[in-house]
């Protein structure tokens, strides 16, 4: 994982044509309006020095950093409230549906003369699988 490569990722996806139908990129998930790109993961087993759940956080926060000074500030924004919005029946539209069931909170910014919104955040839920620090790229506004 290196900074540099996550933004240059982060500032492709803010300027390549979102697709029509909901798959696979090169960087992760896509659909119609967004991206979700896998920008780097812990090892799970971790014994030689790789990276961990925390280094994966440390690269976020390094990232959020970068894109603060690029577009502002903003405090994290947690996700809780999305997921019983989402299991009261409310229909959460894509991609923060998806996010919103994968990490805990996120960074939001709007990305200034792009018409899209950037998120960064860590998928960890799930004690099988590694940390995973997640951007989204989308039009879809997250309010």
């Amino acid at each position: 994982m290196n900074i540099a490569r996550c933004l240059d990722t982060i500032d492709r996806l803010c300027s390549r044509p979102f697709p029509a139908e909901h798959g696979r990129s090169d960087v992760g998930r896509e659909g119609p309006g967004y991206y979700i790109a896998e920008l780097g993961a812990a090892d799970p087993d971790c014994e030689h020095g790789e990276r961990t759940a925390e280094d994966v956080e440390a690269f976020r926060e390094g990232i959020a950093q970068r894109l603060n000074e690029r577009w502002g500030a903003n405090p994290l924004w947690g996700m809780l409230t999305l997921r019983v919005r989402g299991e009261r029946g409310e229909e959460i539209p894509e991609p923060w549906a998806s996010i919103s069931a994968m990490a805990d909170d996120l960074y939001v910014w709007e990305a200034t003369g792009t018409g899209r919104w950037v998120a960064l955040g860590v998928a960890d839920g799930d004690e099988t699988d590694p940390a995973r620090l997640l951007a989204v790229v989308t039009e879809v506004d997250p309010e």
